[in-house]
């Protein structure tokens, strides 16, 4: 007879030491069957979508969407270069015309309302602009200043209405004998100033007495009496030595001079 072997005897627990590497196996495999479950089905999405095509819509959206942009702004550039160029135009006309009207303010603010002549301001500026020329250039010139006679007692017996009659037709004698280049000019009240250019003081000292005899050679008739007016003169010659701050006063005081001198005159051909 064969003798039966026994098993070795089990050491204190071991069978529930078993048991728990059993739980655990069981546990991993579950695991691992999850992993593998999850894995499959990402493959299977990965393969239902293809990698990128997410982003390559949304970046295709985009570029659509600023191509559609861009063909609207090309669509729409000749409207828009049209409506610029009007508003250029627009605006250049408004430029045009506020420059217009500046300079008939200035021209108004430089003319003389009455006698349609230059006033003072209008005449100073060209006198300061005649000898800036006249010092660059080295040219000649002269002013003359006339003083009109009687204007006073014309104003005072028939009224201003008719001492601007007077006025209207003495600026319309200067303005007659002079060149077209020579600027004439009402400086205030009964005074006027010539500018003349490039002449010796001979011919202004001339043309000084020409202008006085033909203002003295005016007559008008008010309220049924005719009477006279007449003008002293007196003349400042420019040159490239000219004091511009001076040029007034100097024809200024010749004119005072010539008033003193024609009085004396009348006194002594009714004496």
């Amino acid at each position: 007879m064969k003798k039966r072997t026994r098993a070795p005897a089990r050491a204190p627990g071991a069978k529930r030491r078993l048991k728990v590497a059993g739980t655990r196996r069981k546990a991993a495999t579950s695991s691992q069957a999850a992993n593998v479950r999850d894995t499959t089905k990402t493959r299977n999405r990965a393969k239902k979508a293809k990698p990128g095509t997410g982003a390559r819509t949304r970046v295709s959206s985009r570029a659509g969407t600023r191509a559609k942009t861009t063909t609207k702004a090309k669509a729409e550039r000749p409207a828009t270069i049209e409506r610029a160029k009007q508003t250029i135009r627009q605006l250049k006309a408004e430029l045009a015309e506020v420059r217009r009207r500046i300079a008939e303010l200035q021209a108004s603010a430089e003319t003389d309302f009455l006698l349609d002549i230059l006033n003072r301001r209008g005449f100073e500026r060209e006198l300061n602009r005649s000898v800036a020329y006249i010092k660059r250039y080295h040219a000649t010139g002269a002013v003359i200043m006339l003083d009109v006679d009687r204007l006073k007692p014309i104003n005072d017996t028939f009224g201003h209405s008719a001492g601007d009659e007077v006025l209207k037709a003495v600026a319309a004698t200067l303005t007659g004998m002079v060149r077209a280049s020579d600027l004439v000019g009402r400086l205030g009240g009964d005074e006027f100033a010539v500018l003349l250019w490039n002449l010796s003081e001979t011919d202004a000292r001339a043309k000084a007495r020409a202008l006085e005899q033909a203002i003295d050679a005016l007559s008008f008739s008010f309220d049924g009496r005719t009477v006279t007016a007449g003008a002293s003169a007196g003349i400042a010659i420019l040159s490239p030595q000219t004091d511009m701050r001076r040029v007034l006063e100097e024809a200024d005081s010749a004119m005072y001079v010539r008033k003193a001198q024609r009085r004396h005159e009348v006194k002594a051909a009714s004496a």
